[in-house]
């Protein structure tokens, strides 16, 4: 006798397999053999399946694994539950913890990168600042690249800054690091990947600045003076015998050094000046009228006697053809500005036996003076571009102004006789 077909429902159904099982949401019951709302079990952990509202206002349901205080997974049924509560009570004050699959260090890089071009597009940070921080998280990546965002912790940064000091590297240099990271750390909290900054109860290191020896009107006049001797050949110092030649761009050279001393301006904000930005009547110059100084705001130069008489200088041999106080030499038809004066820089201090020069000695130069001839610090900081009303200068230049005083006291004379004291009847 033939049997009938089980047409039930669960006759159709394939028993899974014992694996597969294992590795799927399973509901937890309670002493009572009741169904505990919202808490599951996935290979051998508690998770929780919670509804939230998704980023386009729908509710949507999220599992969540749950962990203790030390970020271990929960396998005993009481931790789960108090576990659970406190996800509910967080929900509730719309503190919920990153919900979803963070992306790794290395996945994030590249989308924080192209954040960054996009800001460059828009002149909001410089190519050069691009490049640093592509350099600075690349070394971050190889660290640390694949761990995920949200596990990030102090300790890892106090790893990685701890070795870059075994390296030879400088505080400062560490602390440049951190910052690159954490920008990257700002937006992804921006983008909810996680809650809160690995590294936002980190100091920064304090490193010994090496005092900078006060750069004097000489030393400028010698470095200009060495650009024009015959003592160069083909990018280097000529030999003894060896006819040499003078620098190429010596007289342009030697002007950018003057300008900067003179007006405090930085290096790429000077070569970016036109002659527009003179105004011969007003007694001004304007620094960063493109908007590509360093705070993106231009400002007002005053003219001394000094940068006065050498932008008349400059105007009088200026380029006919060109609107720049620096054009470029190789501009042919274009009309651009000088990129660098790096390489001549390194060749003029070479022969000048000054080795420790750098451009930005400049503008302490200027500010330095400015200091010593009595100018009030907000002064100088309204002209060289500081927006701490001159905080800055008073915290790194305050000793000279200490210094220049006590030498002006012992100028003081009360004449060569001192008078009698006036008898009284």
């Amino acid at each position: 006798m033939i049997e009938p077909p089980n047409t039930s429902r669960k006759a159709g159904r394939k028993k899974r397999p014992v694996a597969h099982r294992r590795h799927s949401y399973q509901k937890v019951l309670d002493g009572r053999k009741r169904t505990i709302r919202g808490l599951w079990m996935r290979s051998g952990y508690f998770v929780a399946r919670v509804r939230v509202q998704g980023d386009e206002g729908a509710t949507v349901v999220k599992w969540v694994p749950l962990t203790d205080a030390d970020g271990q997974r929960i396998q005993a049924l009481g931790e789960a539950r108090v576990a659970l509560e406190k996800l509910r009570t967080q929900r509730e004050d719309d503190d919920l913890p990153v919900l979803g699959r963070v992306p790794t260090l290395a996945e994030y890089v590249p989308d924080y990168l192209r954040h960054r071009e996009t800001l460059t597009t828009q002149d909001a940070i410089r190519i050069a600042t691009l490049r640093k921080d592509r350099w600075t998280l690349a070394a971050w990546v190889k660290a640390f690249g694949s761990l995920r965002l949200n596990q990030l912790k102090a300790a890892h940064i106090v790893r990685f800054r701890d070795d870059m000091l075994r390296n030879g590297y400088s505080p400062r240099t560490a602390n440049l690091a951190v910052i690159a990271l954490r920008g990257l750390c700002k937006h992804a909290k921006l983008e909810g990947h996680i809650k809160q900054l690995p590294m936002q109860d980190l100091r920064q290191l304090k490193g010994t600045v090496e005092k900078r020896r006060l750069v004097t009107a000489a030393d400028l006049a010698n470095l200009a003076a060495v650009a024009m001797e015959s003592r160069f050949v083909g990018g280097r110092l000529a030999h003894v015998g060896e006819r040499g030649h003078p620098l190429k761009n010596a007289v342009q050279f030697a002007d950018y050094l003057l300008l900067m001393a003179y007006a405090g301006s930085r290096r790429n904000e000077t070569l970016r000046l036109r002659w527009e930005d003179v105004d011969f009547a007003g007694g001004q110059l304007t620094i960063g009228a493109d908007g590509l100084a360093k705070n993106h705001e231009s400002r007002v130069v005053d003219f001394n006697p000094k940068l006065e008489a050498h932008l008349r200088t400059m105007h009088a041999r200026r380029a006919p053809d060109s609107q720049w106080l620096f054009p470029s030499p190789q501009r042919g038809e274009c009309d651009l500005p000088a990129k660098t004066f790096m390489e001549s820089l390194r060749l003029a201090r070479l022969a000048a036996g000054m080795p420790k020069f750098g451009f930005h000695d400049c503008r302490h130069f200027f500010i330095s003076y400015c200091v010593m001839s009595g100018i009030d610090f907000m002064t100088i900081a309204r002209w060289v571009g500081h927006k701490d009303g001159g905080f800055l200068i008073g915290k790194v230049y305050g000793h000279l102004s200490n210094e220049h005083a006590k030498a002006q006291a012992q100028r003081v004379n009360f004449g060569p006789v001192v008078m009698a004291a006036v008898q009284t009847a």
